[in-house]
């Protein structure tokens, strides 16, 4: 899976953001090279949509929200998010 990347023990996601979305959600594939599209309800201003992709994340993988960090990307819809777990569990739980 090319959005997903291991990086000592640690995973680098590489996403695609679509906010105002009805619902918060894993959408699928999307662009070349292909990044994992979310749905997110929060609107793009004041950091509201990172903030609601870092807390989507988390709960998704069953972990605390200080695990999950936007590096790059924070005015972009592509955004590379580092989760602080080892890429075997997470390619457990995030859909292909």
């Amino acid at each position: 899976m090319s959005y997903l990347s291991a990086s000592e023990s640690k995973t680098v996601l590489k996403i695609y953001v679509q906010p105002g979305a009805s619902k918060n959600e894993f959408v699928g594939l999307y662009g070349v090279p292909p990044r994992l599209k979310l749905k997110i309800k929060a609107q793009p201003q004041d950091g509201e949509a990172n903030a609601e992709v870092i807390t989507f994340l988390a709960k998704s993988l069953g972990i605390s929200k200080s695990k999950v960090e936007i590096f790059r990307g924070h005015t972009s819809r592509q955004k590379d998010v580092l989760i602080d777990m080892e890429l075997s569990a997470v390619m457990k739980i995030i859909p292909e």
